[in-house]
């Protein structure tokens, strides 16, 4: 029987078509321009009526740290207690190395006094004002003295990030604008939140531009064409216009801070994964073009074998993302929700748009290649892909279905990727807002000359809040507790009762009531990052035993400012990672058993995705930890790239092994395995580079977060893509054999399907 003639069920990694898909793939036909014009006017409309996510986006804290957090309610108690906060997260910083001068010194006191005193006008922003000098030893720890003053701003809670910062640059206008003021410019975590979304603002276009012509680039060099491109951009464009108007209704609906990092994970999302089931599509239209159908046979055939494996990978992918709904965070809750609604825009999209596509431009599509060849001749693509298909053509696909050698390439990558997974053992997560920006970025300038001044520690102190009768009375004991805390690790410098007392400290470190004091924590290190984490808190852990060997037994001790709400959120963030772990796995493993009909094979698929995860984790672990000197990963990076990785994973095992699933009911499975998985492996490599480059080109946007997280999800999906459905599925496939589908008994070959291959249909 010849390749052109031979059923449909025998053609390598052709599914079989069942009644209902091929009814769907009827509909789509017959309503092809209804459904193009539909899309289109969806789109229109959405983007003409609906708020978009950057409108309802939010730019605060909100999403980050809960109202209960203890170290929120420990700073609102302390502002009641003493009417005045010492919690500044935005900071005027002048700083000059020879010296401020007397006058500049002086003005900066007497700007703060005209801010609290209300004897000029101001920006009502702006509630009051606190200028620190390294002058006098009012900080003994300064590595500095008179080269800096830090004025503290208070602000509005009722503004937004952006609207602060342009308060406080409003200020240094309006008091501090000469020379010799010296003024660097404005740090502290609330301007630098206000710039990281500005900066993912102003890097969005060049993202989607960038990962446009990427898609188009290795679309076209896949297919040889200028018009498949086309197809893969239009369906990803309408995807993202319906997702970002959708995503941004439901935040407006809901008052949901939807975060900032959301879009441009979107972006890369939706035009990977939309690309990637393009290219599934496309790639079945040619092999029915190139087997001689016609045009609407071959768009027929495309859509009914392609859209449920399509409908079922994006469902899977959209579920494991919902996963982060099991988190406590509502960081992760707001994540969740955004990605899983791109891809389910993106699956409908794909499963209605591009086959009504293919229906209109059939052989069109392919233009100006002829898709003149049969389906076991060598198609056109790109190196990489030319690559795989040789490699797993012939001989080596063959080897690779021998029990014995099989078994060492399951060794061989099974070991390598608990080697790259490693360094995961000692990761470290912070938050670390200023260094995750450009070192040229104002806030980032700002705050290193803050810390030459003083202490890097200096642009957030922590505040430690003491309650007890009497307390105000305690000075000898308070003074020991302050040298107990100064002399802690990692602690730079401590203010607080020790300290000579004035009116001016009596009403910032006592309370006047006298049940209460407070000190101010300068720390070493960057406060979010993850030393200053740790060593806060061993700070907290010692606390207990430095109140009794000051003798302040029954005294209350609580904890305020960033470095304590970023210890909440790391503790948070582990807490959560049990329950998001065992969400997205049970989605995944039930989404896999569901569609593949078996038990065996979906747990060793699994395992395999898990393998490639934690290989790319930790890899991203050794590259900015231990080779780029970075103070840990920023929390969600782990949690966003594990949640994804392991969804992708399970996309990529249904249309992969479910090739194989179909060919082992007519074939043994070794003979199955070596004719579905080169033609799968061929089309996931492809489908797999690109979404590579999609993530990877988020290291566009010039902050951290974003770097760690292109890299995560390029490593994580190469490494899947070439070592794991290359050449660690297949393995374990050989060594499993037909015990992969139990408890069903449906890939144990009978003479009869062999002799008789209609018989398999039945």
């Amino acid at each position: 029987m010849s390749a052109d003639r031979r059923p449909a069920a025998l053609d390598p990694a052709r599914p079989r078509e069942g009644p209902l898909s091929s009814a769907y793939a009827g509909l789509v036909l017959r309503l092809r321009w209804i459904i193009v014009l539909g899309w289109l006017g969806i789109a229109t409309a959405a983007t003409l009526v609906l708020p978009s996510i950057a409108d309802e986006g939010g730019d605060d804290l909100g999403g980050l740290i809960p109202r209960d957090n203890p170290a929120i309610r420990t700073e609102l108690r302390a502002l009641d207690m003493f009417g005045f906060p010492l919690t500044g997260r935005t900071i005027v910083v002048q700083h000059d190395p020879q010296g401020l001068t007397p006058v500049a010194q002086a003005r900066s006191v007497l700007a703060a006094a005209a801010v609290n005193q209300r004897q000029r006008r101001d920006d009502a922003v702006v509630l009051g004002a606190l200028p620190v000098p390294n002058t006098l030893g009012l900080f003994p720890s300064a590595s500095e003295r008179g080269t800096t003053v830090l004025t503290y701003l208070f602000m509005s809670p009722r503004t937004s990030f952006l609207g602060q910062q342009r308060a406080a640059q409003h200020y240094v206008d309006t008091y501090l604008s000469g020379r010799d003021d010296a003024v660097v410019g404005v740090t502290g975590s609330i301007p630098a939140r206000a710039q990281q979304g500005r900066l993912v603002q102003a890097a969005l276009p060049t993202m989607e531009l960038l990962t446009v012509l990427a898609v188009v680039v290795l679309v076209g060099a896949n297919f040889r064409s200028l018009v498949a491109p086309l197809i893969a951009v239009t369906a990803v464009a309408i995807s993202f216009v319906v997702t970002l108007r959708i995503a941004g209704l439901v935040g407006h609906l809901l008052g949901v801070s939807v975060p900032g990092e959301l879009e441009p994970l979107i972006v890369a999302l939706l035009l990977g994964v939309v690309t990637d089931y393009a290219i599934f599509f496309l790639s079945a239209l040619r092999r029915s073009l190139g087997n001689g159908e016609e045009r609407f046979a071959a768009a027929h055939r495309a859509t009914a074998s392609f859209a449920p494996i399509v409908l079922a990978a994006g469902l899977t992918v959209a579920a494991g993302t919902a996963a982060l709904l099991a988190a406590q965070s509502g960081f992760f809750r707001a994540f969740g929700p955004g990605m899983a609604l791109a891809v389910l825009a993106g699956v409908i999209v794909s499963v209605t748009l591009v086959p009504a596509l293919l229906a209109i431009l059939g052989r069109r599509a392919l233009w100006p290649s002829s898709a003149r060849f049969s389906a076991r001749d060598e198609m056109p693509g790109p190196a990489p892909t030319l690559l795989f298909s040789r490699v797993f053509r012939g001989r080596t696909i063959t080897l690779l279905t021998r029990p014995r050698l099989a078994a060492a390439v399951f060794v061989v990558c099974t070991a390598g990727l608990v080697l790259a997974g490693l360094p995961l053992r000692h990761i470290q997560l912070g938050l670390s807002f200023t260094p995750s920006l450009p070192a040229s970025n104002s806030v980032s300038r700002a705050a290193v000359a803050a810390g030459a001044g003083f202490a890097p520690g200096i642009v957030s102190p922590t505040t430690l809040l003491l309650e007890g009768n009497g307390l105000g009375a305690r000075l000898p004991e308070l003074r020991r507790l302050q040298g107990l805390v100064r002399d802690q690790p990692g602690v730079a410098g401590v203010f607080g009762p020790g300290e000579k007392v004035t009116p001016l400290v009596l009403g910032v470190v006592l309370a006047r009531n006298g049940d209460a004091a407070r000190m101010l924590i300068v720390l070493q290190d960057e406060p979010l990052g993850a030393a200053a984490i740790d060593r806060f808190a061993a700070l907290r852990a010692a606390m207990p035993s430095l109140l009794a060997r000051s003798g302040l037994r029954g005294v209350r001790a609580d904890f305020a400012g960033d470095t304590a709400l970023a210890a909440g959120i790391i503790t948070e963030t582990r807490a959560d990672l049990g329950r998001i772990a065992l969400a997205a796995l049970v989605v995944n493993l039930l989404l896999l058993v569901i569609f593949l009909r078996a038990l065996v094979a979906p747990l060793y698929l699994l395992a395999s995705s898990v393998l490639a995860l934690t290989g790319a984790l930790g890899l991203t672990t050794w590259l900015f930890q231990d080779v780029l000197g970075h103070d840990g990963l920023t929390f969600y990076v782990p949690f966003a790239a594990a949640v994804l990785l392991v969804a992708l994973g399970s996309d990529y095992n249904i249309f992969g092994v479910g090739h194989v699933w179909e060919e082992a009911r007519h074939r043994p499975m070794r003979e199955a395995i070596a004719v579905a998985v080169p033609e799968s492996t061929r089309a996931i490599t492809a489908a797999a580079i690109t979404l590579a480059v999609s993530f990877a080109l988020l290291a566009v946007v010039p902050l951290r977060p974003f770097r760690e997280l292109a890299f995560a999800m390029a490593a994580g999906i190469l490494l899947d893509a070439i070592v794991v459905r290359s050449f660690l599925v297949p393995a374990m496939l050989t060594l499993v054999g037909p015990a992969s589908g139990w408890p069903s008994r449906r890939l144990h070959l009978k003479a009869a399907q062999v002799r008789h291959p209609s018989s398999a249909d039945g």
